[in-house]
């Protein structure tokens, strides 16, 4: 069965249920859980002959990205804790989260994925896709995915 699972989140309520339910199929097969969360990168826009002034600086963005993976996997890292399940966090930057995803994995030696379906409908579905998609596509570790 499953020893390590990479449980990719984005704090959405999704995701959050996605984790818990992650936590327990860890308890029931004693898997441990490694929670992933995909930090953006600083958005640098230009339009026409200028650029778009944000008033934000990268490091001020780096800083408050990394708040937030701080703060959202921390209460993963709490839930599995108070279960008894042991778990790990990761991050890391970038505007691809799938990649981020299965690099994630890969790099701490998951032997599967547990991640919500975040999947768009309709035309927006089929242009754009999804990133749990674009994991089930790329990934040679197995993808369970959660409804």
């Amino acid at each position: 069965m499953f020893k390590h699972i990479l449980v990719p989140t984005d704090g959405s309520k999704l995701s959050s249920d996605t984790a818990s339910r992650a936590i327990d199929f860890a308890r029931e097969t004693g898997a441990k859980i490694t929670f992933f969360f995909a930090k953006p990168d600083y958005p640098v826009a230009f339009y026409g002959e200028g650029a778009l002034i944000d008033p934000t600086t990268p490091d001020k963005f780096a800083e408050m990205a990394q708040q937030q993976a701080t703060e959202i996997l921390a209460m993963h890292e709490a839930a599995a804790k108070a279960a008894g399940v042991v778990s790990a966090t990761a991050s890391s930057v970038s505007d691809i989260p799938y990649e981020a995803i299965i690099a994630a994995a890969e790099e701490s030696g998951a032997d599967l994925i547990f991640m919500a379906s975040h999947g768009r409908r309709g035309i927006s579905g089929l242009l754009l896709g999804s990133e749990t998609q674009k994991v089930l596509t790329h990934s040679k570790i197995p993808v369970l995915v959660y409804r």
